[in-house]
């Protein structure tokens, strides 16, 4: 970790809320926003979480699992999302899900070469509305979760328990 941290504080909490408060807790509300106001379903909004985790690198993305009323996606998951190209269309990764997986990669990789075949196939499955919430929601843990991975915050950082 870059960022020296004083004894007894979380990292997180003290990068971002006591080092530039400002922009910090700015940050932090848009990134909440994300989970606190998203109408996607499950499994679509964790293909796209996971797979900007996998290409971020940020450990404490790659370990989080969004929970919906007790309920988040099985284990292995990550896995499947990792392999979005190859994986089997079924009941527990259809289309929608391959989509979100898939924008989430070239937005982060590739955002230029987004062509119309790809749009003519997200338009197909997700409204105007969806697309930019799912937009939004990419640009949060695109910036977030790399900011977390370059100071280092997380390898130090831990899932909350319960």
């Amino acid at each position: 970790m870059i960022i020296d941290i004083p004894e007894g504080q979380e990292p997180i909490g003290y990068v971002w809320g006591d080092m530039v408060p400002e922009i910090g807790t700015a940050a932090a509300n848009f990134s909440l926003s994300v989970y606190a106001h998203t109408t996607l379903g499950l499994r679509e909004f964790e293909a796209a979480r996971l797979r900007i985790a996998q290409i971020n690198g940020c450990g404490f993305c790659l370990d989080w699992r969004t929970d919906r009323d007790g309920v988040k996606v099985e284990e292995g998951f990550d896995e499947v999302v990792a392999a979005w190209r190859t994986t089997e269309v079924s009941e527990s990764f259809d289309e929608r899900t391959r989509l979100a997986a898939e924008y989430a990669e070239r937005y982060a990789l590739d955002h230029h070469g987004l062509d119309e075949e790809f749009w003519s196939r997200m338009t197909a499955r997700y409204s105007q509305a969806e697309i930019v919430e799912l937009t939004m929601s990419l640009g949060s843990w695109l910036a977030f979760g790399r900011l977390n991975r370059v100071l280092g915050l997380d390898e130090v950082c831990v899932l909350p328990t319960g």
